[in-house]
């Protein structure tokens, strides 16, 4: 039987510096990770300063030159730039070049693709991809047709390119009619969760902060936790018990990067928006990663994108496992720990600091209720925490956590 492998796209990666207080080198770092993580392999960078990217190409044409040269040196199929281009740079790109041509953009789209397990993050990503690709049809079918396969082409946007505009049109519409019936289900468990006034907490963080092991560890959840970047894609809630009998619902949100596709952000804001509705915002920093202080300020801009900052903030600086010295600060927090969540180091200490949180504003009774006032118990379960409750010969015993302003109407 004979089999037959995809081919392993090599690509040059292409930057344009054009603030110098931009470190491109690093972006690039980040760039390649991403081209690793869908399947690429990368064979060189270049990067030119310029005071601004090229309106037509991108780079300039001395620097096109360069590039189809090193293209042929290092036996290269493709180039990945490091913004999103627009059609018309991407098309004149790819005719210049001859080779397939990406952006950050489509190759987070196909990373995006790649990940989604749920039907939700299904809809999210071909929404995105199909909004992305609708504009630059033409370039991309003819890319694709010399090349074939590969990255940027997995997921429902290879054989949408085979449709006209039109039906992509429609095809989109469709698509935020599935989200908004997914966004209305997400608000109601939202709802649920409210009436059990159960607070929660949204873990929040750079891609490959460590966020998916952080809540396997705490409540011993199975979600994928690998070393890569948007490892997990699907956010997933799971309830926290801590040592006192309170609880919490953790919910851990896809992972924040720079220059996060607009596309993206808008698909995914439903998604994203378990920030902006959660109580406490938790944010998990890699504390071994050189970037983690610009790491830091793009997570924060993202939150304030979504309207989610202003919360109670926790910022947990992990992997201290990793850590030779490092040493970050974070002001925008309300509390800071060190932390380890692959060898729990710091876990117990930040449960007991979540028990504390969780009882500011709260007040702790024991109670035994008559069976005459066995109603105001449900006062309790409405807008407190009931932690135990026994039948008794003398009335039904009773032990709780209840906000200031209802204790005086249960005692």
């Amino acid at each position: 039987m004979e089999y037959f492998e995809e081919i392993q796209d090599r690509v040059i990666l292409i930057g344009v510096q054009a603030d110098r207080g931009d470190d491109m080198e690093e972006s690039l770092d980040e760039l390649g990770e991403l081209a690793a993580t869908a399947g690429a392999a990368v064979a060189g960078r270049i990067i030119q300063n310029r005071e601004a990217v090229h309106p037509g190409t991108y780079i300039g044409k001395g620097k096109i030159e360069e590039v189809k040269g090193l293209l042929y040196a290092l036996d290269a199929n493709g180039v990945i730039c490091d913004d999103e281009l627009s059609p018309a740079q991407m098309n004149n790109l790819e005719r210049e070049l001859e080779c397939k041509v990406m952006d950050r953009t489509l190759l987070i789209l196909d990373i995006f693709a790649k990940r989604a397990v749920t039907s939700e993050g299904k809809i999210q990503v071909e929404l995105a991809q199909l909004r992305y690709r609708s504009a630059r049809l033409v370039g991309l079918r003819s890319s694709l047709s010399r090349l074939g396969g590969g990255i940027g082409t997995r997921g429902p946007g290879e054989k949408k390119l085979e449709t006209d505009r039109r039906l992509i049109r429609n095809r989109i519409s469709a698509l935020k009619q599935e989200l908004s019936q997914v966004e209305k289900h997400r608000e109601l468990i939202r709802s649920r969760r409210a009436v059990g006034n159960l607070k929660t907490a949204a873990i929040v963080g750079y891609t490959n902060a460590g966020k998916s092991t952080l809540l396997n560890t705490l409540t011993g959840a199975s979600v994928l936790s690998e070393d890569k970047l948007f490892a997990t894609l699907d956010p997933t809630t799971r309830l926290l018990t801590l040592d006192d009998g309170q609880q919490l619902l953790l919910t851990d949100t896809v992972g924040f990067i720079r220059k996060l596709p607009h596309n993206l952000v808008e698909a995914f804001k439903s998604t994203l928006e378990e920030a902006k509705y959660a109580d406490y915002i938790i944010h998990v920093v890699d504390a071994s990663n050189p970037q983690a202080e610009i790491q830091m300020h793009i997570v924060y801009e993202t939150l304030k994108e979504l309207g989610a900052l202003g919360k109670k903030t926790i910022t947990l600086f992990n992997k201290q496992d990793r850590v030779s010295g490092e040493s970050f600060r974070d002001l925008r927090a309300d509390h800071t720990l060190k932390i380890s969540a692959r060898t729990g180091e710091g876990l117990e200490e930040f449960k007991q600091l979540l028990s504390e949180i969780l009882a500011e504003g709260q007040i702790y009774m024991e109670r035994l209720f008559p069976y005459s006032e066995a109603g105001q118990i449900q006062l309790i379960r409405e807008y407190g925490q009931l932690l135990s409750e026994e039948y008794t010969e003398g009335g039904i015993a009773v032990k709780a956590r209840v906000p200031r302003e209802i204790y005086p109407k249960v005692t």
